[in-house]
Protein backbone atom coordinates (compact mmCIF):
# COMPACT_ATOMS: atom_id res chain seq x y z
CA UNK A 1 0.00 0.00 0.00
CA UNK A 2 2.73 2.55 0.92
CA UNK A 3 4.51 1.67 -2.49
CA UNK A 4 1.28 1.93 -4.13
CA UNK A 5 0.53 5.30 -2.40
CA UNK A 6 4.25 6.59 -3.38
CA UNK A 7 3.46 5.77 -6.85
CA UNK A 8 0.48 7.87 -7.21
CA UNK A 9 2.26 10.83 -5.15
CA UNK A 10 5.20 10.57 -7.86
CA UNK A 11 2.47 10.59 -10.90
CA UNK A 12 0.50 13.74 -9.70
CA UNK A 13 3.37 15.28 -8.26
CA UNK A 14 3.94 18.84 -9.74
CA UNK A 15 7.60 19.11 -11.21
CA UNK A 16 9.77 21.54 -9.66
CA UNK A 17 7.95 22.16 -6.37
CA UNK A 18 8.63 19.96 -2.51
CA UNK A 19 7.01 20.54 0.78
CA UNK A 20 8.53 21.41 3.86
CA UNK A 21 10.67 18.22 4.41
CA UNK A 22 11.76 18.71 1.10
CA UNK A 23 9.75 15.95 -0.34
CA UNK A 24 8.11 15.62 -3.76
CA UNK A 25 4.54 16.93 -3.34
CA UNK A 26 0.64 15.91 -4.85
CA UNK A 27 -0.98 18.44 -6.91
CA UNK A 28 -4.19 17.01 -4.61
CA UNK A 29 -2.92 17.81 -1.38
CA UNK A 30 -0.84 20.67 -1.64
CA UNK A 31 -1.03 23.93 -3.23
CA UNK A 32 -3.81 25.64 -4.90
CA UNK A 33 -6.16 27.76 -3.12
CA UNK A 34 -6.11 25.99 0.31
CA UNK A 35 -2.35 27.04 0.40
CA UNK A 36 -2.97 30.32 -1.32
CA UNK A 37 -6.13 31.31 1.39
CA UNK A 38 -3.96 31.27 4.24
CA UNK A 39 -1.06 33.40 2.49
CA UNK A 40 -4.41 35.82 1.28
CA UNK A 41 -5.50 35.58 5.13
CA UNK A 42 -1.87 36.67 5.95
CA UNK A 43 -1.97 39.72 3.33
CA UNK A 44 -5.22 40.75 5.01
CA UNK A 45 -4.42 41.12 8.39
CA UNK A 46 -0.69 43.03 7.37
CA UNK A 47 -2.53 45.47 5.11
CA UNK A 48 -4.86 46.27 7.90
CA UNK A 49 -1.49 46.59 9.85
CA UNK A 50 -0.06 48.74 7.64
CA UNK A 51 -2.76 51.11 6.43
CA UNK A 52 -3.08 51.36 10.34
CA UNK A 53 -0.10 53.48 10.63
CA UNK A 54 0.34 55.14 6.93
CA UNK A 55 -3.60 56.07 6.24
CA UNK A 56 -3.68 58.41 9.24
CA UNK A 57 0.08 59.43 9.66
CA UNK A 58 -0.24 62.98 8.61
CA UNK A 59 -2.35 63.58 11.16
CA UNK A 60 -0.47 62.24 13.47
CA UNK A 61 2.67 64.32 12.39
CA UNK A 62 0.72 67.51 12.17
CA UNK A 63 -1.27 66.71 15.53
CA UNK A 64 0.82 65.36 18.82
CA UNK A 65 4.20 65.70 16.87
CA UNK A 66 4.06 69.45 15.97
CA UNK A 67 4.75 69.02 12.25
CA UNK A 68 3.81 71.85 9.39
CA UNK A 69 1.60 70.72 6.63
CA UNK A 70 4.39 70.67 3.95
CA UNK A 71 7.14 68.52 6.23
CA UNK A 72 4.26 65.90 7.40
CA UNK A 73 3.54 65.41 3.75
CA UNK A 74 7.01 65.09 2.90
CA UNK A 75 7.94 63.09 5.95
CA UNK A 76 4.80 60.91 5.18
CA UNK A 77 6.19 60.38 1.43
CA UNK A 78 9.49 59.51 2.29
CA UNK A 79 8.87 56.94 4.89
CA UNK A 80 6.23 55.53 2.24
CA UNK A 81 9.08 55.70 -0.43
CA UNK A 82 11.17 53.89 2.05
CA UNK A 83 8.47 50.70 2.84
CA UNK A 84 7.81 50.62 -1.04
CA UNK A 85 11.94 50.56 -2.05
CA UNK A 86 13.01 48.16 0.68
CA UNK A 87 11.19 45.07 -0.73
CA UNK A 88 13.78 44.87 -3.38
CA UNK A 89 15.98 44.00 -0.49
CA UNK A 90 13.99 41.69 0.90
CA UNK A 91 13.45 39.66 -2.73
CA UNK A 92 17.21 39.80 -2.85
CA UNK A 93 17.37 38.10 -0.13
CA UNK A 94 14.94 35.84 0.19
CA UNK A 95 16.07 34.72 -3.89
CA UNK A 96 19.58 34.27 -3.07
CA UNK A 97 20.14 33.28 0.48
CA UNK A 98 17.20 32.35 2.71
CA UNK A 99 14.00 31.56 0.69
CA UNK A 100 10.87 33.51 0.63
CA UNK A 101 9.24 30.97 3.40
CA UNK A 102 12.09 31.70 6.42
CA UNK A 103 11.83 35.82 4.95
CA UNK A 104 8.32 35.98 5.58
CA UNK A 105 8.34 34.82 9.19
CA UNK A 106 11.49 36.35 10.09
CA UNK A 107 9.93 39.62 8.48
CA UNK A 108 6.58 39.14 10.55
CA UNK A 109 8.33 39.10 13.34
CA UNK A 110 10.18 42.15 13.05
CA UNK A 111 6.96 43.71 12.24
CA UNK A 112 5.64 42.80 15.77
CA UNK A 113 8.62 44.49 17.18
CA UNK A 114 8.85 47.62 15.16
CA UNK A 115 4.45 48.28 16.07
CA UNK A 116 5.10 47.46 19.73
CA UNK A 117 7.65 49.94 19.81
CA UNK A 118 5.69 51.93 18.03
CA UNK A 119 3.01 51.77 20.41
CA UNK A 120 5.46 51.97 23.20
CA UNK A 121 6.38 56.27 21.75
CA UNK A 122 2.96 56.97 21.50
CA UNK A 123 2.08 55.86 25.59
CA UNK A 124 5.11 58.54 26.37
CA UNK A 125 4.04 61.19 28.08
CA UNK A 126 4.08 64.26 25.93
CA UNK A 127 2.96 68.11 25.61
CA UNK A 128 0.39 69.11 23.36
CA UNK A 129 1.79 70.93 20.04
CA UNK A 130 -1.31 71.16 18.56
CA UNK A 131 -3.88 74.62 19.46
CA UNK A 132 -7.29 73.38 18.13
CA UNK A 133 -8.67 76.74 18.44
CA UNK A 134 -6.37 78.46 16.07
CA UNK A 135 -6.10 75.13 13.82
CA UNK A 136 -1.75 76.02 14.30
CA UNK A 137 1.15 74.37 15.13
CA UNK A 138 2.33 75.89 18.59
CA UNK A 139 5.56 76.68 20.04
CA UNK A 140 5.95 73.82 21.80
CA UNK A 141 7.79 70.56 20.90
CA UNK A 142 7.31 66.76 21.91
CA UNK A 143 9.95 64.74 23.94
CA UNK A 144 13.55 64.09 21.84
CA UNK A 145 12.87 60.76 22.85
CA UNK A 146 9.29 60.29 22.10
CA UNK A 147 10.65 61.35 18.29
CA UNK A 148 13.58 59.59 17.81
CA UNK A 149 11.74 56.27 19.18
CA UNK A 150 8.26 56.73 16.62
CA UNK A 151 10.69 57.37 14.04
CA UNK A 152 13.34 54.09 14.52
CA UNK A 153 10.18 52.46 14.79
CA UNK A 154 8.18 53.38 11.89
CA UNK A 155 11.38 53.04 9.80
CA UNK A 156 11.99 49.31 11.29
CA UNK A 157 8.36 48.80 10.12
CA UNK A 158 9.52 49.87 6.44
CA UNK A 159 12.58 47.26 6.95
CA UNK A 160 9.81 44.54 7.74
CA UNK A 161 7.46 45.22 5.02
CA UNK A 162 10.38 44.81 2.87
CA UNK A 163 11.09 41.41 3.49
CA UNK A 164 7.09 40.64 4.05
CA UNK A 165 5.66 42.50 0.55
CA UNK A 166 7.29 40.96 -1.99
CA UNK A 167 7.80 37.21 -0.77
CA UNK A 168 4.07 36.94 0.70
CA UNK A 169 2.55 37.40 -3.19
CA UNK A 170 5.45 35.68 -4.39
CA UNK A 171 4.95 32.54 -2.55
CA UNK A 172 1.05 32.60 -2.78
CA UNK A 173 1.52 32.65 -6.83
CA UNK A 174 3.66 29.73 -6.55
CA UNK A 175 1.50 27.54 -4.85
CA UNK A 176 -0.08 27.14 -8.81
CA UNK A 177 1.41 25.46 -11.61
CA UNK A 178 1.78 27.48 -14.06
CA UNK A 179 2.29 24.53 -16.55
CA UNK A 180 -1.33 23.15 -15.66
CA UNK A 181 -3.95 24.64 -17.78
CA UNK A 182 -6.24 25.02 -14.58
CA UNK A 183 -4.08 26.22 -12.23
CA UNK A 184 -2.92 29.03 -14.59
CA UNK A 185 -6.35 30.25 -14.93
CA UNK A 186 -6.60 30.03 -11.25
CA UNK A 187 -2.87 31.90 -11.05
CA UNK A 188 -4.18 34.96 -12.96
CA UNK A 189 -7.44 35.22 -10.39
CA UNK A 190 -5.14 34.79 -7.68
CA UNK A 191 -3.59 38.04 -8.38
CA UNK A 192 -7.58 39.51 -8.64
CA UNK A 193 -8.57 37.88 -5.26
CA UNK A 194 -5.43 38.76 -3.16
CA UNK A 195 -6.02 42.84 -3.91
CA UNK A 196 -9.72 41.91 -2.93
CA UNK A 197 -8.06 40.44 -0.16
CA UNK A 198 -5.18 43.15 0.80
CA UNK A 199 -9.06 45.91 0.21
CA UNK A 200 -10.76 44.47 2.95
CA UNK A 201 -7.75 45.12 5.54
CA UNK A 202 -7.07 48.07 4.18
CA UNK A 203 -11.07 49.20 4.46
CA UNK A 204 -11.40 48.11 7.70
CA UNK A 205 -7.78 49.41 9.16
CA UNK A 206 -8.96 53.26 7.54
CA UNK A 207 -12.10 52.84 9.04
CA UNK A 208 -11.74 51.58 12.42
CA UNK A 209 -8.20 51.80 13.23
CA UNK A 210 -8.32 55.87 12.02
CA UNK A 211 -11.65 56.63 14.14
CA UNK A 212 -9.86 55.34 17.26
CA UNK A 213 -7.00 57.37 16.78
CA UNK A 214 -8.88 60.50 16.03
CA UNK A 215 -11.29 59.88 19.00
CA UNK A 216 -9.81 57.32 21.76
CA UNK A 217 -5.90 57.12 22.07
CA UNK A 218 -3.11 57.35 19.69
CA UNK A 219 -1.38 53.98 21.22
CA UNK A 220 -4.71 52.06 21.15
CA UNK A 221 -4.61 53.06 17.29
CA UNK A 222 -0.93 51.85 17.00
CA UNK A 223 -1.52 48.25 19.35
CA UNK A 224 -4.09 47.05 17.82
CA UNK A 225 -1.97 46.95 14.23
CA UNK A 226 0.81 45.25 16.22
CA UNK A 227 -2.09 42.20 17.52
CA UNK A 228 -3.14 41.84 13.76
CA UNK A 229 0.52 40.70 12.90
CA UNK A 230 0.61 38.50 15.22
CA UNK A 231 -2.53 36.85 14.33
CA UNK A 232 -1.24 36.71 10.83
CA UNK A 233 2.17 35.13 11.78
CA UNK A 234 0.05 32.33 13.45
CA UNK A 235 -1.99 31.92 10.78
CA UNK A 236 0.79 31.32 8.29
CA UNK A 237 2.44 28.91 10.31
CA UNK A 238 -0.75 27.08 10.19
CA UNK A 239 -0.77 26.36 6.49
CA UNK A 240 2.92 25.65 6.66
CA UNK A 241 2.19 21.66 5.84
CA UNK A 242 0.18 22.63 2.64
CA UNK A 243 2.94 24.95 1.04
CA UNK A 244 4.54 24.66 -1.91
CA UNK A 245 8.53 25.35 -2.21
CA UNK A 246 10.31 25.91 -5.40
CA UNK A 247 13.11 23.91 -5.91
CA UNK A 248 16.69 25.80 -6.32
CA UNK A 249 19.55 23.69 -8.02
CA UNK A 250 22.25 25.04 -6.07
CA UNK A 251 24.69 23.70 -8.49
CA UNK A 252 23.82 26.11 -11.18
CA UNK A 253 24.39 29.89 -11.34
CA UNK A 254 22.72 32.43 -9.63
CA UNK A 255 20.06 34.22 -11.77
CA UNK A 256 22.30 37.79 -10.93
CA UNK A 257 25.27 35.45 -11.75
CA UNK A 258 24.08 34.90 -15.23
CA UNK A 259 22.11 38.05 -16.15
CA UNK A 260 25.44 40.02 -15.06
CA UNK A 261 27.48 37.83 -17.11
CA UNK A 262 25.83 38.39 -20.31
CA UNK A 263 26.18 42.26 -19.91
CA UNK A 264 29.76 41.23 -19.43
CA UNK A 265 30.54 39.28 -21.98
CA UNK A 266 28.26 41.69 -24.45
CA UNK A 267 30.74 44.49 -23.36
CA UNK A 268 33.82 42.31 -24.37
CA UNK A 269 32.61 41.87 -27.44
CA UNK A 270 32.02 45.29 -27.95
CA UNK A 271 33.79 45.71 -30.90
CA UNK A 272 32.86 43.40 -33.01
CA UNK A 273 29.93 43.97 -35.78
CA UNK A 274 26.55 43.22 -35.94
CA UNK A 275 27.36 40.91 -39.51
CA UNK A 276 30.35 39.25 -37.58
CA UNK A 277 27.82 38.36 -34.55
CA UNK A 278 25.11 36.80 -36.86
CA UNK A 279 27.74 34.69 -39.42
CA UNK A 280 29.65 33.50 -35.86
CA UNK A 281 26.23 32.70 -33.99
CA UNK A 282 24.64 31.00 -37.02
CA UNK A 283 27.61 29.08 -37.13
CA UNK A 284 27.18 27.45 -34.20
CA UNK A 285 23.78 26.47 -34.68
CA UNK A 286 22.22 29.31 -32.71
CA UNK A 287 18.82 30.03 -33.63
CA UNK A 288 17.70 33.09 -31.37
CA UNK A 289 14.12 34.30 -31.44
CA UNK A 290 12.25 36.61 -33.22
CA UNK A 291 12.34 38.76 -29.69
CA UNK A 292 15.80 38.97 -30.16
CA UNK A 293 16.11 41.99 -32.24
CA UNK A 294 15.06 43.79 -29.56
CA UNK A 295 18.44 44.95 -27.41
CA UNK A 296 20.55 42.96 -30.16
CA UNK A 297 23.59 44.52 -28.36
CA UNK A 298 23.12 41.81 -25.72
CA UNK A 299 23.28 38.96 -28.74
CA UNK A 300 27.50 39.58 -28.92
CA UNK A 301 27.54 37.48 -25.50
CA UNK A 302 26.09 34.42 -27.38
CA UNK A 303 29.77 34.56 -29.39
CA UNK A 304 33.10 33.82 -27.47
CA UNK A 305 35.42 36.29 -27.00
CA UNK A 306 38.41 36.82 -28.89
CA UNK A 307 40.89 35.73 -25.91
CA UNK A 308 38.71 32.81 -24.38
CA UNK A 309 41.18 29.71 -24.07
CA UNK A 310 40.02 26.09 -23.77
CA UNK A 311 39.20 25.19 -19.83
CA UNK A 312 38.60 28.99 -19.25
CA UNK A 313 35.07 29.10 -18.25
CA UNK A 314 34.42 32.40 -17.02
CA UNK A 315 35.20 33.47 -20.62
CA UNK A 316 32.77 31.16 -22.39
CA UNK A 317 30.24 32.13 -24.39
CA UNK A 318 26.80 33.01 -22.72
CA UNK A 319 23.62 30.83 -23.88
CA UNK A 320 20.98 32.11 -25.60
CA UNK A 321 18.54 31.27 -22.54
CA UNK A 322 20.73 33.36 -20.44
CA UNK A 323 20.82 36.18 -23.08
CA UNK A 324 16.85 36.15 -23.21
CA UNK A 325 16.81 36.44 -19.27
CA UNK A 326 19.01 39.02 -19.60
CA UNK A 327 16.46 40.65 -22.47
CA UNK A 328 13.89 39.70 -20.49
CA UNK A 329 14.66 41.87 -17.52
CA UNK A 330 15.76 44.77 -19.50
CA UNK A 331 12.72 45.32 -21.41
CA UNK A 332 10.91 45.75 -17.99
CA UNK A 333 12.92 48.98 -17.43
CA UNK A 334 10.91 51.21 -19.87
CA UNK A 335 7.70 49.75 -18.54
CA UNK A 336 8.61 50.32 -14.54
CA UNK A 337 10.05 54.06 -15.20
CA UNK A 338 6.62 55.14 -17.01
CA UNK A 339 4.46 53.80 -13.89
CA UNK A 340 6.91 55.61 -10.83
CA UNK A 341 4.61 58.31 -12.49
CA UNK A 342 1.58 56.42 -11.77
CA UNK A 343 3.04 55.98 -8.20
CA UNK A 344 3.61 59.38 -7.66
CA UNK A 345 -0.10 60.63 -8.13
CA UNK A 346 -1.00 57.54 -6.21
CA UNK A 347 0.90 59.16 -3.32
CA UNK A 348 -1.91 61.96 -2.49
CA UNK A 349 -4.38 59.78 -1.39
CA UNK A 350 -2.91 59.54 1.80
CA UNK A 351 -1.15 63.35 1.98
CA UNK A 352 -3.13 66.38 1.05
CA UNK A 353 -6.71 64.15 0.07
CA UNK A 354 -6.68 63.73 3.81
CA UNK A 355 -6.07 67.35 4.49
CA UNK A 356 -8.61 68.49 2.31
CA UNK A 357 -11.24 66.22 3.78
CA UNK A 358 -10.20 67.38 7.53
CA UNK A 359 -11.14 71.23 6.50
CA UNK A 360 -14.87 70.01 5.30
CA UNK A 361 -17.82 68.74 6.45
CA UNK A 362 -17.87 65.53 7.61
CA UNK A 363 -20.92 65.18 9.81
CA UNK A 364 -22.84 61.86 8.70
CA UNK A 365 -25.37 62.33 11.75
CA UNK A 366 -26.01 65.00 14.45
CA UNK A 367 -22.96 65.21 16.46
CA UNK A 368 -20.64 62.38 14.80
CA UNK A 369 -17.76 62.88 11.78
CA UNK A 370 -16.11 60.74 9.81
CA UNK A 371 -12.49 60.97 9.93
CA UNK A 372 -10.62 62.36 7.42
CA UNK A 373 -8.26 59.36 7.01
CA UNK A 374 -11.60 57.22 6.61
CA UNK A 375 -11.99 58.90 3.63
CA UNK A 376 -9.31 56.92 2.14
CA UNK A 377 -11.92 53.87 2.35
CA UNK A 378 -13.70 54.57 -0.60
CA UNK A 379 -10.84 53.45 -2.54
CA UNK A 380 -10.75 50.22 -1.55
CA UNK A 381 -14.26 49.59 -1.18
CA UNK A 382 -14.27 50.40 -4.86
CA UNK A 383 -11.60 47.74 -5.11
CA UNK A 384 -14.06 45.05 -3.13
CA UNK A 385 -17.23 45.93 -5.29
CA UNK A 386 -15.72 45.44 -8.29
CA UNK A 387 -12.69 43.06 -8.30
CA UNK A 388 -14.92 40.40 -8.46
CA UNK A 389 -17.15 41.83 -11.59
CA UNK A 390 -13.89 42.32 -13.60
CA UNK A 391 -13.09 38.29 -12.05
CA UNK A 392 -16.14 37.28 -12.82
CA UNK A 393 -18.35 38.89 -15.41
CA UNK A 394 -15.40 41.23 -17.32
CA UNK A 395 -12.85 38.37 -17.76
CA UNK A 396 -15.22 35.58 -19.03
CA UNK A 397 -16.42 38.20 -21.75
CA UNK A 398 -13.14 39.64 -23.22
CA UNK A 399 -11.93 35.83 -23.57
CA UNK A 400 -15.00 35.33 -25.82
CA UNK A 401 -13.92 37.98 -28.12
CA UNK A 402 -9.80 37.22 -27.75
CA UNK A 403 -9.57 33.80 -27.28
CA UNK A 404 -5.99 33.48 -26.90
CA UNK A 405 -6.14 35.41 -23.98
CA UNK A 406 -6.86 34.04 -20.91
CA UNK A 407 -7.11 36.84 -18.54
CA UNK A 408 -9.50 38.74 -21.15
CA UNK A 409 -7.15 41.32 -22.29
CA UNK A 410 -3.63 41.61 -22.09
CA UNK A 411 -1.94 42.71 -18.64
CA UNK A 412 0.23 45.88 -20.23
CA UNK A 413 -3.47 46.69 -21.83
CA UNK A 414 -4.95 46.52 -18.17
CA UNK A 415 -2.09 48.68 -16.58
CA UNK A 416 -3.01 51.47 -19.32
CA UNK A 417 -6.61 51.26 -18.66
CA UNK A 418 -6.02 52.06 -14.91
CA UNK A 419 -3.24 54.65 -16.14
CA UNK A 420 -5.72 56.84 -18.09
CA UNK A 421 -8.22 56.90 -14.98
CA UNK A 422 -5.23 57.81 -12.51
CA UNK A 423 -4.75 60.87 -15.43
CA UNK A 424 -8.32 61.70 -15.12
CA UNK A 425 -8.55 61.84 -11.23
CA UNK A 426 -6.37 64.15 -10.65
CA UNK A 427 -8.67 66.65 -13.27
CA UNK A 428 -11.48 66.04 -11.19
CA UNK A 429 -9.45 66.48 -8.06
CA UNK A 430 -8.31 69.96 -9.45
CA UNK A 431 -11.63 71.00 -10.17
CA UNK A 432 -13.17 69.86 -6.33
CA UNK A 433 -10.36 71.79 -4.88
CA UNK A 434 -11.28 75.03 -7.01
CA UNK A 435 -15.17 74.92 -5.95
CA UNK A 436 -14.07 74.28 -1.76
CA UNK A 437 -11.18 77.36 -2.26
CA UNK A 438 -14.33 79.42 -3.81
CA UNK A 439 -16.73 78.29 -1.07
CA UNK A 440 -14.28 79.39 2.00
CA UNK A 441 -13.89 82.56 0.07
CA UNK A 442 -17.42 83.41 -0.34
CA UNK A 443 -18.02 82.44 3.16
CA UNK A 444 -14.85 84.58 4.35
CA UNK A 445 -13.65 82.10 5.62
CA UNK A 446 -10.03 82.30 3.82
CA UNK A 447 -7.99 83.67 7.07
CA UNK A 448 -10.50 81.22 9.76
CA UNK A 449 -8.62 77.49 9.25
CA UNK A 450 -10.29 76.84 12.42
CA UNK A 451 -13.79 77.08 10.68
CA UNK A 452 -15.57 73.95 8.97
CA UNK A 453 -15.80 75.05 5.26
CA UNK A 454 -19.98 74.27 4.36
CA UNK A 455 -18.87 72.25 1.38
CA UNK A 456 -19.68 68.44 1.86
CA UNK A 457 -17.00 65.65 2.34
CA UNK A 458 -18.45 63.59 -0.20
CA UNK A 459 -17.37 66.26 -3.32
CA UNK A 460 -14.00 64.21 -2.68
CA UNK A 461 -16.03 60.99 -3.71
CA UNK A 462 -15.23 61.10 -7.24
CA UNK A 463 -11.60 61.89 -6.83
CA UNK A 464 -11.67 58.46 -4.53
CA UNK A 465 -13.75 56.40 -7.10
CA UNK A 466 -11.18 57.14 -9.89
CA UNK A 467 -8.55 56.35 -7.99
CA UNK A 468 -10.15 53.04 -7.13
CA UNK A 469 -11.51 52.13 -10.46
CA UNK A 470 -8.11 53.19 -12.01
CA UNK A 471 -6.37 50.05 -9.00
CA UNK A 472 -8.85 47.33 -10.12
CA UNK A 473 -6.77 47.59 -13.55
CA UNK A 474 -3.08 49.35 -12.89
CA UNK A 475 -2.46 47.77 -9.52
CA UNK A 476 -3.25 44.10 -10.10
CA UNK A 477 -2.24 44.14 -13.68
CA UNK A 478 1.12 45.52 -12.59
CA UNK A 479 1.55 42.92 -9.69
CA UNK A 480 1.04 39.94 -12.64
CA UNK A 481 3.26 41.68 -14.95
CA UNK A 482 6.09 41.80 -12.84
CA UNK A 483 5.65 38.62 -11.14
CA UNK A 484 5.19 36.92 -14.26
CA UNK A 485 7.64 38.75 -16.95
CA UNK A 486 10.80 38.18 -14.84
CA UNK A 487 13.11 34.26 -14.55
CA UNK A 488 11.57 32.39 -12.36
CA UNK A 489 14.28 32.39 -9.87
CA UNK A 490 13.59 36.43 -9.34
CA UNK A 491 10.10 36.35 -9.30
CA UNK A 492 10.03 37.83 -5.65
CA UNK A 493 12.26 40.45 -7.01
CA UNK A 494 9.61 41.07 -10.15
CA UNK A 495 7.13 42.14 -7.55
CA UNK A 496 9.28 44.40 -5.63
CA UNK A 497 9.61 46.14 -8.54
CA UNK A 498 6.15 46.60 -8.78
CA UNK A 499 6.13 48.22 -4.91
CA UNK A 500 9.17 50.06 -5.88
CA UNK A 501 7.08 51.83 -8.05
CA UNK A 502 5.19 53.47 -5.35
CA UNK A 503 8.80 54.02 -3.58
CA UNK A 504 10.20 56.15 -6.32
CA UNK A 505 6.49 57.93 -7.05
CA UNK A 506 6.53 58.78 -2.95
CA UNK A 507 10.13 60.32 -3.35
CA UNK A 508 9.05 62.24 -6.56
CA UNK A 509 6.33 63.59 -4.63
CA UNK A 510 7.98 64.27 -1.82
CA UNK A 511 10.95 66.44 -4.29
CA UNK A 512 7.68 68.35 -6.23
CA UNK A 513 6.68 68.94 -2.49
CA UNK A 514 10.06 70.67 -0.92
CA UNK A 515 10.75 72.24 -4.45
CA UNK A 516 7.26 73.49 -4.97
CA UNK A 517 7.49 75.07 -1.14
CA UNK A 518 10.85 76.67 -1.11
CA UNK A 519 10.21 78.34 -5.01
CA UNK A 520 6.52 79.51 -3.69
CA UNK A 521 7.22 80.75 -0.19
CA UNK A 522 9.64 83.10 1.63
CA UNK A 523 9.76 86.60 2.09
CA UNK A 524 6.24 86.51 3.65
CA UNK A 525 4.42 85.20 0.64
CA UNK A 526 2.61 81.72 1.45
CA UNK A 527 3.42 78.82 -0.73
CA UNK A 528 1.25 76.27 -2.57
CA UNK A 529 1.05 74.17 0.70
CA UNK A 530 0.66 76.52 3.58
CA UNK A 531 -0.46 75.02 7.13
CA UNK A 532 -3.93 76.99 6.15
CA UNK A 533 -5.10 74.81 3.48
CA UNK A 534 -7.88 77.93 2.64
CA UNK A 535 -4.53 79.73 1.73
CA UNK A 536 -2.86 76.89 -0.72
CA UNK A 537 -2.93 75.77 -4.34
CA UNK A 538 -3.21 72.18 -4.36
CA UNK A 539 -5.48 72.67 -7.41
CA UNK A 540 -2.17 74.07 -8.67
CA UNK A 541 -0.14 71.35 -7.72
CA UNK A 542 -2.96 68.89 -8.97
CA UNK A 543 -2.92 70.22 -12.73
CA UNK A 544 0.84 70.07 -12.37
CA UNK A 545 0.61 66.45 -11.49
CA UNK A 546 -2.09 66.42 -14.46
CA UNK A 547 0.45 66.89 -16.47
CA UNK A 548 3.23 65.32 -15.57
CA UNK A 549 0.90 61.82 -15.45
CA UNK A 550 -0.51 62.75 -19.23
CA UNK A 551 3.00 62.69 -20.35
CA UNK A 552 3.99 59.53 -18.64
CA UNK A 553 0.81 58.34 -20.04
CA UNK A 554 1.94 58.80 -23.54
CA UNK A 555 5.09 57.57 -22.72
CA UNK A 556 3.58 54.52 -21.14
CA UNK A 557 1.59 54.09 -24.47
CA UNK A 558 4.49 53.91 -26.63
CA UNK A 559 6.84 51.57 -25.11
CA UNK A 560 3.97 48.99 -24.26
CA UNK A 561 3.07 49.14 -28.03
CA UNK A 562 6.57 47.66 -29.14
CA UNK A 563 7.10 45.49 -25.88
CA UNK A 564 7.78 41.95 -27.01
CA UNK A 565 6.45 39.61 -24.02
CA UNK A 566 8.18 36.89 -22.37
CA UNK A 567 7.82 33.23 -24.00
CA UNK A 568 6.30 32.29 -20.53
CA UNK A 569 3.96 34.83 -20.39
CA UNK A 570 0.68 33.55 -21.84
CA UNK A 571 -0.88 37.23 -22.15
Amino acid sequence: MAEEAETLTLVNAVDGTVDYKAHKVSRSTSGGWTSAAFIIGVEVAERFAYYGISSNLVMYLTGPLGQSTAAAAANVNAWGGTAALMPLLGAFMADSFIGRYRTIVLASLLYILALGLLTLSATLPSQSCFDSENNNISACSPPQLQVILFFFALYLVAVAVGGHKPCTQAFGADQFDGEDPEECKAKSSFFNWWYFGASAGVTVAVILVSYIQDNLSWALGFGIPCIAMVIALGVFMLGSTTYRHSIVDKDEKGPFQRIGSVFVAAFRNWRRSPSSVVIDVEARGFLPHPSSEQFRFLNKALITPTNWKEGDADDCACSIADVEEAKAVLRLVPIWVTCCIYGMVFAQSSTFFTKQGATMDRAIVSGSKIPAASLQCFIYLTLIILLPIYDCIFIPTTRAFTRTVPSGITMLQRIGVGFFFHVLSMVVAALVEIKRLKTAEEYGLVDRPDVMIPMGVWWLLPQYFLFGLADVFTLVGMQEFFYDQVPTELRSIGLALYFSVFGIGNFLSSFFISVIEKTTGGEGRDSWFPNNLNKAHLDWFYWLLFGLSTIGFAFYLHFANSYVYNRRGKT
